[in-house]
């Protein structure tokens, strides 16, 4: 297959502002040319990623979704980048045989009726506005096919679930070295945003007095001081936004990562970064994360926002085989699993279109 890839258009690719969405991309890009299809991959100016064909677009980024109200009107940017890279995939469309769309924006779904080359609609996250959910509601209905999710909790947040897809997700397990032992210290890692929740990991930290490492980009520099000032004794390192090859070192150490969304989270690569190094993952029972999480066999799922069950977990956390984590990584979230899945979701595509 030739396959073109449009980015988020929050910001470029590499530079953390995507989150989980950039090692979604970059893992499809790695497996799909593993499988002999040609990749080509549309992203804002700046973007890099090893071994993949990216072709730059300049333009002003675009704010992202889960910073606005569900009632925000859809506005686009003066010489909006998303609108920059899709007028690039409309005059090269039918260079290619299936377009993969990954902005969590208006614009790809209002404008699929208009291209001839199928459009591969997959959604990074769980619904925030009413104006997306109206537009990708009324593209579902005409091209049922062409929409994916990571799990069934986040298509459960859409006016239009059953049409959904779920592909969950994979890494490349060989970058994630199992640790069977770790020090008495925990992991959070993650966009530093508030529906992250980081201040509930920092609580449960402070109230056990076990060292918290977080990683990950900073988005909100307010909300992050703010922690900081809040929990001026808690036990937290901030390690910074890290690659897979320092991350894996990193929290292959630690005992246990928590998850501590206050959002329906879509999927949550993070978690199974942590279990393909062993590490189990305390999560509240919250999308993504709850069909991710055995409970008591790869970690423990909690009431959602409760920080006594947060600290009640942690106790427990030698009660889990860190080889099972690993295990269950190798068994339902490697690349080979996932790319089977999303590999012949293209090529259904491109049979029926």
């Amino acid at each position: 297959m030739k396959i073109l890839i449009l980015s988020t258009p929050v910001g470029a690719l590499s530079s953390g502002i995507g989150g989980g969405v950039e090692l979604t991309i970059y893992n499809l890009i790695q497996e799909m040319q593993l499988r002999h299809h040609q990749v080509t991959v549309v992203a804002p100016k700046g973007s890099k990623f090893a071994n993949a064909n990216i072709i730059e677009i300049d333009g002003n980024v675009h704010i992202p979704a889960q910073t606005q109200t569900r009632n925000t009107p859809i506005t686009m940017p003066e010489n909006s980048v998303l609108g920059n890279m899709w007028e690039y995939a409309r005059q090269v469309q039918s260079d290619y045989d299936v377009l993969v769309n990954f902005a969590f924006d208006w614009l790809p779904f209002y404008l699929t009726p208009f291209f001839q080359t199928s459009i591969a609609h997959f959604i990074s996250m769980g619904s925030l506005s009413d104006s997306l959910d109206q537009i990708m509601a009324e593209t579902a209905l005409q091209y049922p096919d062409n929409f994916a999710v990571y799990t069934q909790a986040q298509a459960d947040t859409f006016p239009f679930p059953e049409v959904c897809q779920c592909l969950s997700s994979g890494i490349d397990l060989s970058l994630y070295k199992f640790q069977p032992s770790a020090e008495k210290k925990l992991a959070w890692l993650g966009r530093i945003a508030p529906e992250k929740a980081l201040e509930d990991a920092v609580k449960a930290s402070d109230i056990t007095q076990i060292p918290l490492l977080i990683f990950g980009k900073i988005q909100d520099e307010d909300y992050w001081q703010n922690i900081v000032q809040e929990y001026p004794n808690a036990p937290i390192t901030y390690k910074g936004f890290l690659s897979t090859t320092d991350l894996q070192q990193e929290l292959g150490n630690c005992s246990a990562l928590l998850m501590t969304p206050r959002w329906i989270e879509a999927f949550g690569n993070v978690a199974i970064e942590a279990l393909a190094c062993g590490v189990p993952v305390i999560s509240y029972a919250r999308g993504g994360p709850a069909e991710i999480v055995t409970d008591g066999k790869t970690g423990f799922l909690v009431t959602p926002d409760s920080i006594d069950e947060l600290v009640t977990a942690i106790a427990r956390i030698p009660q889990i085989e860190r080889t099972i984590c690993r295990q269950i990584a190798e068994q339902e979230y490697s690349l080979q699993v996932w790319g089977d899945r999303f590999e012949a979701w293209l090529k259904s595509l491109i049979v029926n279109s």
